[in-house]
This record gives structure tokens, C-alpha cells and sequence, in this order.
């Protein structure tokens, strides 16, 4: 295992490295020789201070954009100090909104149909709505290759707004038609899959290169050639804001790399950029399923999440999407872990990783109960082989 010591001076030597992490900025996107830049734009956040929304702030505000948040002002309202915020909550008090024109609008805030219609109704004045959806918005992920045309999923009532595994797809799918009722072809609809990269609060894909780092004997599922598909949110960000400099409408599938990625190469990645001295042990996904254990972003290659890695991202790449170097992730997102504080992570422990069921729902898990259940694992696994 990796000591506290040495994840220090990972951290020191990462810096340099790795840059200002708090900006991100993606080079692609960034204005060629002689470019002026974009036209001025205002544009409206619904959220803006979370996970995906201050990197996409301070894309925006790098290209010259006016950039306005309305929000309840309780998640982070330290952030942008320097922004207009307008006060309000989606459930009911948009009067914040109420004669206000933008350029655009983007939306990584709407999970209930009914927010979503009252808010682009509030805003259908400005010039483009762009919505952040999900590929769980699909009717399931079973078959590979999927396009935006494939069919979403439905409510049996649709009037239910209470969000929950069952509901969050077909909600989002409904937010989606929300929008495009009140804008037309002026709306934007982003699905993306695992947003990942410095902020994530879920550790989904954290998880991954932090217990890569700590090294030792390290269970991994499946296969070395299973594909893994995420985004990082700051190129997430960076391509929805040029969609909206571009003027470009449409439904788009949000998720990468641009290159085809393997859990195999991913691993390999995490190991080289952090140093770790894991040693990987390949697992049968039908173990994995037999011991009724979950891990965080890997999925088994059949079933109904079958094809939730091997998602249709080209209309994605003909608009201009690319993705930075996954070891600029890697390196990114542990350099962001390891500095945090207690404060904001106590006892230093993972929010997800390797568990059971019963472990599931938000609860509290410590890396250490991983670690454990881990080892468990490879035990059995290896009295059997």
C-alpha cells in the first residue's frame, strides 16, 4: 500500500504537473492564432456551483461570455463571487426569472418535469435552452452502438416526480420533451454517461485510480478488453459552451473518450500516472455476479447494461467534442483527492467502491471495509482456481 508520506510527494510532483486545476481549461476548444474569440454572449446557469457546473462557469467566462446563476444559493455560495446570482428555487419560485432574456440558458439542474417546463416557459424569450439529460433516459443499455434515436424509457404515470433509481431515466426523458415543447430546434438535449474528473463527489470513478495508488493485490471484474466509457466535466463543460457559440441544436449522446477505452488500459494508465505498485487480478463477471457484488462504473458486457460502454458518441465528435488524455484525468482527479481535507472527506474514505447490496442507498463506507471485503474476495476466488 501506498503511505500517507509518499501519497504527499505524489501530490507535490503532481502539481507542477497537472497545472490549475481549478480553471481546467481544454486546449482543443481554445482560440487558434490570430482568432478573435466568440461574439459576447449572456448566458444563464440553473445550478452552476455543484460538480459539472463551475467548470463550465469558467469555461464560459474565459471566452469572453456573461455568465448569471440562479440557484437557492446553499451549494457552495462561496463560488463566483464576482457573478450575478439570482435567488430562487425550482419548486415554485422562479421570480428571480421573471422578464429576463438570455443568449442562453443551460439547465444541470432539472430532474422533475415539471421544474423544467416552468423554467423554459419562465425563459422562452432567450435564445437557446440547453438541457443536461442522461443516456439513462434510454428505455435500457442493453444493445451496443446506441444512437440518439433509440427509444427512452416511460412512466406508466407520468405524473410522479419523486426520483429514484426506477424514475430518474424516464423523468429525465420527460425533461427533455419539456424542453423541446417550449424551444423547438432552438433546444439543446446533452445525454451524457459518468461525468468524471476533480470535484466528482460520487468517487464512482475516483474510486479507480485512488485504490490503484494505493497498490497491492487488487481485484478488478470481467476482463482486461471491457470497454469503459465516461466524460470528464471539464470537457463536458467545454463542448456544450462552443455548442452554444456555434448555435448548434440537436440530441446528442455526451460521453467518451473520443478514442475507444478498456478497463485494461484505463488500469494501466492509473498505475503508470500514479505510481502505485497494484497488482491487477482479473475476475470472472459471473463470480462477480454470484457473490452479488457492485462495482462503481465497471458493468458486465451482457444484460440490460450490456451496452452502457460502447454508447454512439459520433454526432458528439461532428460538433467538435474531443476529450483531453486520460492521464490528465487520472492525474487530475487524484491530485483534487488527495488535498482534500478533512473537512471535506472524513477519515479520508472512499463514497464508493467494491460493496454489497446491503452497503448500498448512500450509507457510509470506509475504505478500509473495501479493503476487506476485497481481500474476501480474492480469497475465494483463488481457493476455487
Amino acid at each position: 500500500m501506498q503511505s500517507p508520506q509518499n501519497r504527499r510527494e505524489f501530490l507535490k510532483t503532481t502539481a507542477a504537473a497537472a497545472g490549475a486545476i481549478g480553471l481546467g481549461l481544454p486546449g482543443p476548444l481554445a482560440c487558434a492564432p490570430g482568432d478573435t474569440g466568440p461574439s459576447p454572449m449572456t448566458i444563464l446557469v440553473l445550478g452552476g456551483t455543484g460538480f459539472i457546473g463551475p467548470h463550465m462557469v469558467r469555461y464560459a467566462m474565459s471566452r469572453g461570455h456573461t455568465v448569471t446563476l440562479f440557484n437557492r444559493g446553499r451549494t457552495n455560495p462561496h463560488l463566483f463571487p464576482e457573478l450575478e446570482k439570482l435567488v430562487g428555487d425550482r419548486d415554485g419560485d422562479l421570480a428571480a426569472l421573471e422578464g429576463r432574456r438570455f443568449d442562453a440558458v443551460i439547465d444541470n439542474s432539472g430532474f422533475v418535469p415539471r421544474h423544467v417546463r416552468d423554467s423554459a416557459e419562465m425563459l422562452a424569450d432567450s435564445e437557446r435552452y440547453m438541457f443536461v439529460s442522461s443516456i439513462s433516459a434510454y428505455k435500457d443499455l442493453a444493445p451496443d452502438g446506441i444512437t440518439e434515436e433509440y427509444e427512452v424509457g416511460r412512466l406508466e404515470d407520468p405524473t410522479v416526480e419523486e426520483v429514484t433509481g426506477r424514475t430518474y431515466g424516464p423523468l429525465k426523458a420527460l425533461c427533455e420533451e419539456a424542453v423541446q415543447g417550449v424551444f423547438g430546434d432552438r433546444a439543446n438535449i446533452v445525454r451524457p454517461g459518468y461525468i468524471v474528473g476533480p470535484g466528482d463527489p460520487t468517487d464512482r470513478w475516483t474510486y479507480w485510480p485512488v485504490r490503484v495508488s494505493m497498490g497491492g493485490d487488487m481485484l478488478v471484474p470481467g476482463t482486461p478488453d471491457d470497454p469503459v466509457q465516461f466524460i470528464d466535466a471539464r470537457d463536458l463543460g467545454s463542448w456544450m459552451v462552443g455548442m452554444l457559440e456555434n448555435e448548434v441544436g440537436g440530441v446528442y449522446n455526451a460521453i467518451g473518450p473520443v478514442e475507444p477505452l478498456t478497463m485494461g488500459s484505463m488500469l494501466e494508465t492509473c498505475r503508470e500516472v500514479s505510481g502505485g505498485e497494484a497488482v491487477f487480478h482479473w475476475v470472472d463477471a459471473s463470480f462477480i455476479e454470484e457473490q452479488n457484488v457492485f462495482f462503481p462504473i465497471w458493468n458486465p458486457t451482457t444484460g440490460d447494461f450490456g451496452g452502457a460502454h460502447r454508447v454512439d458518441i459520433s454526432q458528439a465528435i461532428a460538433t467538435g467534442y474531443t476529450s483531453r488524455p486520460v492521464a490528465d484525468t487520472v492525474r487530475d482527479t487524484l491530485e483534487w483527492w488527495i488535498g482534500l481535507g478533512e473537512e471535506d472527506r472524513p477519515g479520508g474514505a472512499l463514497r464508493a467502491g467494491p460493496r454489497k447490496p446491503g452497503a448500498m442507498g448512500g450509507q457510509a463506507v470506509t475504505t478500509d471495509s473495501m479493503l476487506e471485503l476485497e481481500a474476501a474476495l480474492l480469497a475465494e476466488w483463488a481457493a476455487r482456481a
